[in-house]
């Protein structure tokens, strides 16, 4: 017992065995992101070379579908997990380097009409799913997660407000759980009504980018419907990113004042801990590449190295989410998160179409 404490103690302190654990869990998300494009490229050959008239299936739903067979169907070994939890790495790496796809100019037509519907959506899903708590008698701080999660950038708005709300474990676990249960259920749902309903890529892209939570999962929907939706719905979540320091310090300030959260000192401070630094990486590469700092070959290797971290990405969405451990988490939460992530996804869907008649976006 003492030699295996050892053990762990010595690979936390060690650089080298810290890097070396993680080895086996990255080379698994490869290999499932490298048979997730050997499916795509094989079913597309064959039914061209066929001429079988057959929608294209990227490999970004490949990729998940394999991760979620393989994560509940058999129990993945531990010497793997520390690996498979870098997915939230490559996918602020992939988003950082999908930067060398935007111009400045693209990023500042977007967000006109993106950011408005960014603060529509932000402070109608905190009204929406605070009134749905309140309803169904969820615990307050409860609430306030599933509104926080739903209203900016899902998991990780919760694992940021945890602790400057001083909210129990068991309720971040309710509110984590429904948001990734609902996040699964949008990559299916969100491009078939995309598709159904004829919308252009940049309407579908901010329809995504507005109403999926998690930013893996707004990444994946996007991609879903088409390359050029996948990088509206990136853009579109990362403004909804960059809001969770002010939405947490809010709700912050909020509890402190109530007695039952840590006192915020530096409000500065506070916003720069909770600010995704990761937005500020896609921002230079951005300019750089506007400015024309990378030649075009250069820019073009920068945008497959997207391609590829959002490959080991998605891998990881389909092992992470285990159904068997969402299902113990409780009705009620998953019930008012249902609703609230529905009524959010017509709400915003309406504003889009609406906005797309207006502007043609």
């Amino acid at each position: 017992m003492a030699t295996a404490a050892l053990a762990l103690e010595n690979e936390r302190q060690n650089p080298l065995l810290r890097v070396a654990a993680l080895i086996p869990g990255i080379l698994l998300l490869a290999a499932i992101g490298l048979a997730a494009k050997w499916i795509e490229q094989s079913i597309n050959g064959y039914t061209k070379a066929h001429h079988i008239v057959f929608p294209n299936i990227e490999y970004v739903l490949w990729a998940i579908v394999i991760g979620l067979l393989i994560g509940n169907l058999m129990k993945v070994p531990a010497i793997f997990q520390a690996g498979i939890d870098t997915y939230e790495f490559w996918l602020k790496a992939g988003i950082v380097l999908l930067g060398s796809r935007f111009l400045v100019a693209d990023i500042r037509k977007l967000t006109g009409i993106s950011l408005v519907l960014v603060f529509v959506e932000i402070g109608g899903s905190l009204l929406l799913m605070t009134a749905l708590g309140k309803a169904f008698g969820l615990r307050p701080k409860l609430i306030n997660l599933l509104a926080i999660g739903s209203s900016v950038c899902g998991v990780s708005a919760i694992i940021a407000s945890k602790g400057a709300i001083d909210a129990d474990d068991e309720d971040s676990s309710f509110a984590i759980a429904a948001i990734l249960a609902l996040g699964a259920i949008s990559l299916v749902a969100f491009p078939a009504i995309g598709s159904a309903l004829h919308m252009s890529n940049n309407a579908y892209g901010l329809w995504a980018g507005l109403a999926v939570d998690n930013t893996a999962e707004a990444t994946a929907a996007g991609a879903l419907f088409s390359d050029a939706a996948g990088k509206v719905a990136v853009l579109t979540k990362t403004c909804r990113n960059a809001m969770i320091g002010f939405v947490v310090l809010g709700y912050a300030i909020y509890w402190a004042r109530k007695g039952q959260a840590g006192v915020i000192g530096n409000k500065a401070a506070f916003l720069w801990q909770k600010f995704p630094k990761f937005v500020l990486g896609f921002l230079v590469i951005s300019v750089a590449v506007s400015l024309g700092t990378f030649n075009a070959d250069q820019v073009k290797s920068l945008a497959n190295l997207s391609r590829w971290a959002f490959l080991l990405t998605f891998a990881g969405v389909g092992l992470r989410t285990n159904f068997r451990v969402l299902s113990k988490q409780g009705l009620r939460p998953f019930v008012v998160g249902v609703m609230g992530e529905v009524l959010i996804a017509v709400l915003t869907l309406g504003l889009v179409i609406g906005a797309n008649r207006i502007w043609t976006l």
